[in-house]
């Protein structure tokens, strides 16, 4: 391909990227991150109560009557502190050894059973439960979305510049582009999403009336619990050490918020 046609292809992704983000910049809460977000907001929440209904057609709810309320209570003081009073929370125990929890847009939450032990205490689920929520109120599935928009977009429009070139050469370009997008943009960018939930997530608990200190607590038991991790760089997650790394330096903050909460709960409830 010649240099000129290159250099065309990529000046054309960068315009059609500029103007998209124009259209659809937003700012993350708490942070100010910057966002791309195409999708209206009512939309992500229709689509998150779809999802999740078909979550508890597919799982089975938890019979463990101290779980659920425990989930419930603790999901309850955070979303009090989320400023989204036209969300319609909800909150389910699902039975489930999955060490896994989720908020879908809308405030729709689950938490598996199989996460609980981890937890320790009150304060070890809200760590969990404040770091989903925090991807709801930051809409960080809408922004996914809008990014894989962007992406399928950019790769159309280097399959029509490229469309009578040699197949065989264009498919080695859509190739390697490919491996680029997930490697050197998807996933780090996936992985800044995971990070701000764990900053919003620490300040909402706080604010709730958890000790924050508990946070770093978390991610270090989280870590030792084993099985196959891929490499930081490969995975959607930070590496768990170095989120308990990055929590510790907002423990400050997060702590002046704990000391004007309403009601202080320290660690709560023990799970053991």
């Amino acid at each position: 391909m010649s240099m000129d046609r290159r250099t065309w292809i990529l000046n054309a992704m960068a315009a059609w990227m500029g103007g998209v983000a124009a259209c659809g910049c937003k700012s993350a809460p708490m942070t100010g991150r910057k966002q791309l977000l195409l999708m209206p907001e009512d939309q992500e929440v229709s689509l998150g109560a779809e999802a999740y209904d078909q979550v508890l057609t597919d799982e089975a709810p938890s019979q463990n009557a101290r779980y659920i309320d425990l989930v419930n209570r603790v999901g309850q003081r955070i979303a009090a502190q989320s400023q989204r009073t036209d969300f319609d929370w909800q909150f389910t125990v699902i039975a489930s050894p999955t060490q896994n929890a989720f908020c879908l847009p809308g405030g729709k939450v689950a938490v598996y059973e199989g996460i609980l032990p981890v937890c320790q205490n009150e304060a070890g689920l809200a760590v969990v439960m404040s770091h989903e929520v925090a991807h709801a109120l930051a809409r960080h599935g809408g922004e996914r979305m809008s990014q894989s928009f962007a992406v399928d977009q950019t790769k159309a429009a280097i399959n029509y510049v490229m469309r009578k070139e040699d197949e065989s050469r264009r498919e080695l370009l859509m190739q390697a582009y490919g491996l680029s997008t997930e490697y050197g943009v998807l996933l780090p960018y996936s992985r800044k999403q995971e990070s701000e939930a764990d900053h919003i997530g620490i300040m909402l608990m706080a604010s709730a009336g958890y000790d924050p200190q508990q946070a770093p607590g978390f991610w270090h038991r989280f870590a030792s619990v084993g099985g196959t991790k891929p490499p930081e760089f490969l995975s959607t997650h930070p590496a768990d050490e170095r989120r308990a790394r990055d929590l510790e330096t907002l423990i400050p903050e997060a702590m002046d918020r704990y000391s004007s909460a309403g009601q202080q709960f320290g660690a709560g409830e023990s799970l053991s």
